[in-house]
């Protein structure tokens, strides 16, 4: 099979990777191909039995140079010098319009990198990636993006027993990350640093090349990246999960879908994943983690930005990060507006956005369902168990809508272009997963991907994918994986 890829990373950056190469499976089959992603980027001929050798990195196409990762990071908040991609291989670049995207494994074995680790993936953890990264796709926020769910024949043990062996083949703008500038920050290689932000400007922000102030813009360009995409997360309410400096990219995109979920009523303390006992990575923390992660990035960049006064580097460096929650505010409030079709300024806006969240918060009222259906006064108050409070609010935003320059049923028909009616909701996802996990059935992950798809257009037969979870149902938990 002759995929062209490129090895820019491997060729450009010697000595920040290991080559490495995916472990033997008895029995690679192919489970889940994005075939729209594949014919966009080229790679359709993967759709095949020798396609899933090769994204289960038991074959190496000829074109590949297959390599895990050095880097370090944060995770909860404790330094780890050494991290890297301890079950990942990097196979290359597909090249698109002049654009670079990397072509990676999870879960295809150990690495040098792996530490205890068996290197391993099994099929959950794998569709929970998959269906998440194409929903966060739809939803129009910038991801990771599965291209192929692979089984590889195997049992690997976990948590619950043994469980189906697979691999995520997923494509990413790249998989630089904070953690990455920290590896060589950490041993004060300040010119393999250099070399590794320049290899960064001219892969995503190629306008910087040559400018004196490129590495201080570089931190500005990830600083306003990030505070957008913590706006994203937090209009449609996405907990991350695990906001680990290593899983922090430099391209503004979410990775590494572990203990992730979506909310299903207003809360800022929703927390889902079972090892996060604190709540550091809590639904209304993850901008001021994001802040945080920022923070670790900028003090790896100092030794460039100002190589000659570090005072002045520090000063230049923190007014970016003291200025990251101002930006991810008006990014986070222009979304909000949008979601209730609010286009023009209001003298009373700030205060009708701050009453609507009190009233949201411990109101137990589905937090998508709740936009959705807000140009309805009376399914929007059926949603409350005492609706006085919201149906008072609702006549003062109706009275809002109605200074609109636009007629109220374009407004209406604006706001559901930015409210989506089908989002992951975490009881389907689950028993998605264990359908999959139990009988190796993906009926219920291919009918949730597709329905997720489009997640903004009322669908035929999909009214139960709007549902919130069962009363009394159990809190919802998620697990890393490994």
């Amino acid at each position: 099979m002759n995929i062209p890829l490129e090895n820019s990373y491997a060729e450009d950056l010697p000595g920040f990777s290991v080559s490495w190469s995916g472990e033997m499976v008895p029995k690679p089959e192919i489970a889940l191909f994005n075939d729209a992603l594949a014919a966009e980027l080229g790679l359709e001929a993967l759709n095949s039995p020798e396609g899933a050798q090769i994204l289960t990195g038991a074959k190496t196409l000829p074109a590949s140079k297959p390599l895990a990762m050095a880097y370090a990071g944060h995770q909860f908040g404790n330094f780890s010098p050494q991290l890297g991609d301890g079950r990942a291989l990097l196979l290359g670049e597909v090249m698109k319009d002049g654009l670079r995207f990397d072509l990676h494994l999870k879960g295809s074995g150990k690495t040098p990198f792996s530490r205890r680790g068996d290197g391993k993936a099994v099929i959950g953890p794998v569709l929970r990636e998959y269906i998440m990264g194409e929903a966060m796709h739809a939803l129009g926020i910038p991801t990771t993006r599965a291209l192929a769910a692979c089984t590889t024949g195997e049992d690997i043990l976990r948590q619950n027993g043994r469980e189906p062996g697979a691999v995520l083949a997923r494509i990413a703008s790249s998989h630089i990350r904070v953690g990455t500038f920290q590896f060589f920050a950490a041993r004060q290689e300040v010119d393999r640093l250099k070399q590794l932000a320049d290899y960064t400007i001219a892969r995503h922000d190629p306008d910087l090349a040559g400018q004196e102030d490129r590495y201080l813009q570089l931190l500005i360009r990830v600083a306003d990246r990030q505070a957008k995409l913590m706006a994203q997360w937090m209009a449609v309410g996405f907990v991350h999960g695990v906001m680990n400096t290593d899983n922090m990219t430099i391209s503004g995109e979410t990775i590494d879908y572990g203990p992730c979920a979506f909310m299903d009523t207003y809360d800022p303390q929703t927390l889902f994943s079972s090892i996060d006992h604190a709540g550091r990575y809590a639904y209304g923390r993850q901008p001021l983690m994001a802040q945080w992660n920022l923070a670790r990035f900028a003090e790896s960049l100092l030794d460039l930005i100002a190589p000659d006064d570090a005072d002045k580097a520090i000063q230049l460096a923190g007014d970016v990060v003291n200025d990251f929650m101002g930006k991810h505010l008006r990014y986070w409030q222009d979304l909000i507006r949008a979601k209730i079709g609010l286009h023009g300024q209001g003298d009373d806006d700030q205060k009708l956005l701050s009453d609507l969240f009190q009233l949201l918060e411990g109101a137990d009222v589905d937090y998508t369902s709740f936009f959705r259906n807000l140009p309805d006064a009376e399914q929007t108050a059926a949603l409350f168990a005492e609706p006085s409070a919201i149906t008072a609010w609702h006549a003062r935003w109706q009275n809002r809508i109605a200074q609109e320059s636009r007629s109220t049923d374009a407004v209406f028909t604006t706001m559901n272009t930015v409210n989506p009616l089908y989002i992951p909701r975490n009881h389907m996802v689950e028993s998605a997963l264990q359908e999959a996990t139990d009988t190796g059935d993906l009926t219920q992950a291919r009918r949730l991907i597709d329905v997720l798809s489009n997640p903004f257009t009322e669908q035929h037969n999909a009214e139960t994918y709007t549902r919130p979870a069962p009363e009394n149902s159990a809190p919802y938990r998620t697990f890393c994986g490994t």
